[in-house]
């Protein structure tokens, strides 16, 4: 990943829904994880039925040796609090959301740690205060941000003196106001020519940050997977299409219309199904051609001038 010395690979493994998961199931989905070549673990503090309660589940069933430990890339989120709900990215909310997830995880260190949703009451200085102190101390080694826009991140690295490696957003191929609004720019027929995001893509190309794709199958905004979807026929019968034509599961093509962008973004898969992340992994590499993205594009419901 630029800016970071992390060779990572372009699935990620999120783990939100191993709560109430046995020892041996977590140990079966890391470990097919790690055999099609995903060593990267997505957390977040909010995950589980309590704070940190999928860090500590994955901590407990892993067991990790300091050895294993270093051969993954274990990254955490933190801000979001539950119960009101609110944002908070002061200082404290940050420095003991990291000491807790550090304990659960069993670890000393974490890899990445990003900011989850952007804090409309963010002091810049106290971000900063926070990420010197956790880096000095060896606790985090790396940081970035989820969700946010490019103002909000200029407005972080003004005071920053870490680089912000990674941005974890919404995006698949029936979501993708990131890519549609670049090309229906400046057609007001076309509502998908509205920016949502002030050009995040762009912007993060430019600045060596990583885009992270989360619900890379969600239809829109939490509402359901796009693949078997009847809402979606014309999409399905092209990803079967491609599937037979790669020897890949259509979970593959999905994966790989995301991979196959020249942004090197990375894919957060959030599945507990071991044969489903095999599927996705398999899409890592496929070289979709243009035709055949654009094919897809068109397909889930955007327009091509």
């Amino acid at each position: 990943m630029p800016g970071s010395d992390i060779v990572a690979p372009n699935v990620v493994l999120g783990l939100m829904r191993i709560q109430e998961k046995s020892d041996d199931e977590v140990r079966e989905l890391v470990r097919t994880a790690r055999d099609v070549g995903i060593d990267f673990l997505d957390h977040a503090a909010i995950y589980g039925a309590e704070y940190h309660g999928c860090e500590q589940r994955f901590a407990e069933a892993m067991q990790l040796t300091p050895s294993e430990r270093e051969q993954l890339t274990i990254q955490t989120k933190c801000g979001i609090i539950r119960e009101d709900p609110y944002f908070d990215h002061s200082y404290e909310e940050i420095v003991g959301s990291v000491e807790a997830s550090l304990e659960a995880l069993g670890t000393d260190y974490i890899d990445i740690l990003l900011l989850h949703r952007p804090d409309a009451l963010v002091e810049p200085d106290e971000v900063a205060r926070a990420f010197d102190e956790l880096h000095a101390s060896g606790k985090v080694r790396n940081f970035g941000v989820s969700n946010h826009t490019p103002g909000q991140i200029e407005l972080l690295k003004a005071s920053l003196q870490q680089p912000l490696i990674a941005n974890q957003m919404q995006l698949s191929v029936t979501y993708a106001p990131m890519i549609a609004q670049g090309l229906t720019n400046n057609m007001e027929s076309k509502t998908e020519s509205a920016s949502l995001d002030n050009g995040i893509l762009d912007y993060c190309r430019l600045h060596d940050i990583t885009v992270q794709a989360w619900s890379p199958f969600q239809a829109k905004h939490f509402d359901g997977p796009f693949l078997g979807n009847p809402r979606y026929p014309e999409l399905n019968a092209t990803i079967e299409s491609l599937a037979a034509k790669y020897e890949v599961p259509v979970e593959a093509i999905a994966v790989a219309w995301i991979t196959r962008h020249p942004a090197h973004m990375q894919v957060v898969i959030g599945t507990t199904t071991p044969a489903r992340v095999e599927a996705c992994a398999a899409g890592s590499q496929i070289p979709l051609t243009r035709k055949e993205w654009y094919q897809m594009y068109r397909d889930a419901g955007y327009h091509v001038p």
